[in-house]
């Protein structure tokens, strides 16, 4: 369908200096509408998912950015290019404006809704903007509408039109919405922008007594379906998402990669609430930290006077301790006392029954001792004695013997096993036998030695007359004159002779007369060379480095001419010279092989003479070893013989030494016990002298009146203490005590405190006077010092309660701050940890959801299938950090080829399928099953001339077969691939600067639902 519906007259419009007095007061009475038309207000509750299934056939922009108010219909499922064409290319336009009204007129979330849509409002016409910075002729608008109409896949009959309402101030958006089409149709603009307000008037309330707001749009309008992703450029957004197709592929990171599907498919919303949970759960540790802080803070401040409360409590509980432990002492005093002096009493009757019981002891023991002594026990015990060392003697020396015995019988066994080891060695022969194998086998082995020396001189001659054959005679004077260019022969080569007959004097011919003139070998007949006698002085000159060379020619000595071909005799010697050196090694190396076979046979000769030898030996032990055994049975008898004997006498000898013992010791005990009867009959008689004057120094009255009772009252109570305090001494009490009186006043008065009553302050400095009797002075002003300090301490406990009291509730109050804060805190890190494994999850399955679409899009459409890689990132620690995932698209070059990572170096028409492909599987994986928006802006800007037609036609082919809806807005260069392959062709216009808002867009599509189109056609005409 083509269309240029309404007018484009310039009449003023947006509610400027010149436009009706009617439209602008439409615009200022927004707020009050229901003053034009009355509305019913709706008392049920509103629908959810009002548009349900149906899809967008037709938009209407009023007071949106430069956009005219004509209606624009739109074919869905299909590609829908949006072109401009402003003053001077096709900028201006409003190409970004018009695909940002759709994408909020259909709920992107990258809106943010949540929280109000205020980005929404800056699409609204601004009149400083349409002046391009000049003098402003309009006025900037506070209102507008973007309107949609919605209908069924196959006809009108359920048509429903939302009308969005953009405010300038809170709420910036407002939604209502009424049954069939309902558009602002006038024939003007400025008619169309005043009959928007009153055909928004007419329209029921969304929200029965209010309308719908953004947070709700989605949840009312769609039911929180996705209706629409999109790559938008333009900055009146928020947050500009990574646009796939905006530059090569393979030059996104994979991190834009996984920002870009998330816009696509709505997961950056959900990123957004991952990091403001982390942002509460940052503030609430940061105020429970704080909390903590003050907590900290006022008990430092509090801790130096609750010190000195807890020091003055427990100088109190010690004061009353050290008063305890000295009434401890006095009575331990008394009852130590009173025991001592009835020990002594009884003390007293024992020693006089022992002096007693001393003296008839002595009498008895003297009359036993007389008895004991008499010397017949010592004269049996001597011939006892002797008779025992005589067996001993004897019983030890046949011990000696026998473990000589045993030890040469051991030695020889122990070398049995090797010598039979050995004997087998021999083979059966005996020594002699052995030893003469033995000779016969050196005798063989000195033969091959001999063969083998002469091999060896047979090979170093041949190796030597190889080297001189190869030197050959004259050798370097032949290289020399080879160097100069001069042919020449040795002398020695040209003679074709036996090898002896050169060093025969004798030989004839040629080689006789050579060797007349030259004489024998060697110098100089073998540095001799024969040269042509034209070539002399050149030759002479050759060899003027060489003294000694001899130069052989027709014009001297023994030949005559000069030769026209080289002697062969030097090759030939170098042969045979070959083949002996060959014939010698052969022999050298049989005769080595005889050296190594004699070598082994002395070996083994060897070994078989020193079994025999060892036979002979084993033989010699074996008659050893059975005279030792003879030996040493003998030894054993004799041992068994008089083992009894000893033992016999050793027990007669015991006997005899015990009695005499015992008899000597019972005389030493007697003289012992008398001795000790006298010295107990003399200390009992000094003891009972010392008790009564002991019984006298313990002063028990004094000691009672000290104590202020009797001694039964400080037994009692003694007994009531505990199993700990009850052994006790009186000094362990006074320490005690004096101990505790100090750590009173130390804790009471840390240091010179000015605090300290003088008569305390005089009684400290005169018990800590240094000096003799420091400790009596210390005993008698304890009592004293006692209670001085108590009195001070009585007066202090009722100031030191209050503050105590106080000082506690404001700790208890701000414990219960900190742990608030705490809970809080602990709180929002546990909904952070479930939020993100919740988010994970969702992120895991819609990026494998958008995997799997990028693998049907690529296998349905040319490819050998693709996937996407993305590991779990780490969750970051800044709270403002967003939450980095990465996503590697990867895809097959080739049929059965693993999967190559996007970055990888590929062809341009290659990436920018793949881009494509990519971006159409993430508003798939988006759509949850129901129609789809995918839109746009700047649509094959980055694709390639010879890719763009192609790439744009993969978009239509995927829209239609998917049901998406593909809105791009397009570049100049772009606009020719993309008539060719979109389903429906919008051209926005904007002629000259001096127009603050468009003409009548230009509009061709196809739709194959013609009833839709003449049905819609039919309305806006109305």
């Amino acid at each position: 369908m083509t269309g240029e519906p309404g007018q484009t007259g310039k009449s003023p419009r947006r509610g400027g200096p010149g436009a009706p007095r009617g439209a602008g007061s439409a615009e200022r009475a927004s707020g009050s509408q229901a003053s034009l038309v009355p509305v019913e207000a709706q008392t049920a509750a509103p629908t959810e998912n009002v548009v349900g299934d149906r899809v967008l056939i037709a938009v209407q922009a009023v007071n949106i950015s430069r956009l005219s108010t004509h209606p624009v219909p739109t074919v869905p499922g299909t590609l829908i290019v949006v072109a401009g064409a402003g003053p001077k290319d096709s900028n201006g336009a409003g190409k970004s404006s018009f695909i940002a009204m759709i994408t909020a007129l259909l709920g992107d979330e990258q809106w943010r809704f949540a929280s109000g849509a205020k980005s929404v409002s800056e699409l609204l016409f601004n009149a400083e903007l349409a002046a391009g910075g000049g003098s402003r002729s309009w006025a900037s608008a506070d209102h507008g509408y973007i309107v949609g109409v919605f209908a069924g896949a196959d006809s009108m009959d359920d048509a429903v039109t939302v009308w969005l309402r953009v405010n300038q101030e809170a709420p910036h958006l407002e939604i209502r919405w009424v049954p069939g089409v309902r558009v602002a149709a006038a024939p003007s603009e400025a008619e169309r922008v005043a009959r928007a307000d009153e055909v928004w008037a007419t329209l029921p309330r969304s929200a029965g007594r209010r309308d719908v707001v953004a947070r709700d749009l989605t949840r009312f309008l769609y039911g929180d379906r996705v209706r629409c992703v999109s790559f938008l450029s333009t900055s009146v957004r928020s947050k500009v998402a990574t646009n796939l197709l905006s530059q090569p592929l393979n030059e996104i990171s994979p991190e834009r990669v996984f920002e870009a599907i998330a816009a696509l498919t709505g997961l950056d919303a959900e990123l957004d609430q991952e990091r403001e949970a982390r942002r509460d759960e940052h503030v609430k540790r940061v105020r429970a930290a704080r909390a903590m802080e003050l907590l900290k803070e006022f008990e430092d401040e509090s801790q130096t006077l609750l010190s000195a409360f807890d020091r003055r409590d427990r100088a109190r509980v010690r004061l009353a301790d050290a008063l305890r432990c000295w009434r401890g002492r006095l009575a331990r005093r008394l009852a130590d006392a009173a025991r001592r002096d009835e020990a002594l009493a009884a003390e007293a009757e024992r020693l006089r029954a022992a002096g007693e019981r001393a003296s008839e002891a002595i009498d008895v023991v003297r009359a036993e001792t007389a008895t004991l002594k008499d010397d017949t026990l010592e004269r049996a015990l001597a011939e006892a004695r002797k008779e025992l060392t005589t067996l001993q003697s004897r019983a030890a020396k046949l011990d000696a013997d026998r473990a000589v015995a045993e030890n040469s019988v051991d030695e020889l066994r122990g070398r049995i096993p090797g010598l039979e080891e050995r004997r087998r060695l021999a083979d059966g022969r005996d020594v002699k036998t052995a030893d003469a194998e033995l000779s016969q086998a050196r005798l063989r082995l000195n033969e091959a030695l001999k063969a083998l020396g002469v091999a060896d001189r047979e090979v170093e001659g041949a190796r030597a007359a190889l080297d001189d054959a190869e030197g050959g005679p004259a050798a370097a004077q032949l290289n020399a004159l080879a160097d100069a260019g001069v042919g020449a022969t040795g002398l020695l080569d040209a003679l074709d002779v036996a090898e002896h007959a050169r060093d025969d004097d004798a030989a004839s011919g040629r080689a006789g007369q050579a060797t007349t003139v030259l004489g024998a070998r060697g110098w100089p007949r073998e540095h001799a060379v024969i040269v042509d006698a034209a070539d002399l002085p050149a030759a002479a000159r050759a060899l003027g480095a060489l003294p000694g060379s001899v130069l052989v020619s027709a014009a001297g000595v023994t030949v005559v001419g000069s030769f026209e071909a080289v002697a062969t005799g030097r090759e030939a010697r170098i042969k045979a010279a070959e083949q002996r050196l060959h014939r010698a090694r052969d022999v050298q190396e049989t005769a080595a092989g005889a050296v190594r076979a004699a070598e082994d046979g002395v070996a083994e000769a060897g070994r078989r003479l020193d079994g025999a030898r060892a036979a002979v030996q084993l033989e010699d032990i074996e008659r050893r070893t059975a005279e030792r055994r003879s030996v040493l049975a003998g030894l054993v008898e004799a041992l068994a013989e008089i083992g009894p004997k000893v033992g016999e006498a050793e027990r007669r000898t015991g006997t005899l030494d015990f009695r005499t013992r015992t008899r000597n010791m019972e005389v030493e005990r007697l003289e012992g016990r008398r001795a000790r009867h006298e010295a107990d009959r003399d200390q009992a008689r000094d003891q009972a002298a010392k008790v009564a004057a002991d019984r006298d120094a313990l002063g028990l009255d004094a000691l009672a009146g000290e104590w202020g009772g009797t001694v039964e009252g400080a037994r009692e109570w003694l007994e009531t203490l505990s199993e700990q305090e009850r052994p006790l001494t009186a000094e362990e009490w006074w320490r005690a005590a004096e101990r505790r009186l100090d750590e009173a006043l130390r804790d009471t008065f840390p240091g010179e405190d000015e605090e300290m009553p003088e008569e305390l302050r005089f009684l400290v400095r005169e018990r800590a006077e240094p000096g003799a009797g420091r400790t009596a002075r210390e005993q008698a002003t304890f009592p004293g010092v006692c209670a001085a300090l108590s009195s001070y301490l009585r007066g202090q406990e009722e100031y030191e309660r209050h503050q105590r009291r106080q000082i506690e509730a404001q700790i208890v109050t701000r414990q219960r701050d900190l742990n608030a804060a705490a809970k809080g805190a602990e709180e929002a890190a546990q909904s952070t940890t479930v939020h993100r494994a919740a988010l994970t999850a969702a992120i895991k399955a819609r990026l494998a959801r958008v995997a799997e679409e990028f693998e049907k899009l690529d296998t349905s459409y040319g490819g050998y299938g693709a996937t996407l890689e993305f590991p779990v990132p780490p969750a970051p620690a800044d709270p403002e950090q967003r939450w980095a995932w990465r996503v590697t698209p990867k895809w097959r070059r080739g049929e059965g080829q693993g999967f190559v990572p996007y970055n990888r170096r590929a062809n341009t028409a290659l990436m920018d399928e793949k881009a494509v492909k990519l971006v159409c599987a993430a508003a798939i994986a988006s759509s949850g099953g129901g129609h789809l928006c995918l839109v746009l802006d700047e649509l094959g800007r980055n694709l390639g001339k010879e890719h763009r037609r192609e790439a744009v036609a993969l978009f239509r082919r995927i829209g239609e077969t998917y049901g998406i809806t593909v809105i791009g807005a397009l570049q100049d260069d772009m606009e020719p691939y993309a008539v060719d392959a979109c389903g429906q062709y919008i051209k926005l216009r904007r002629s000259s600067d001096a127009m603050p808002y468009n003409e009548p867009p230009v509009i061709i599509g196809h739709d194959r639902h013609s009833e839709r189109v003449r049905a819609l056609a039919s309305v806006v005409s109305r």
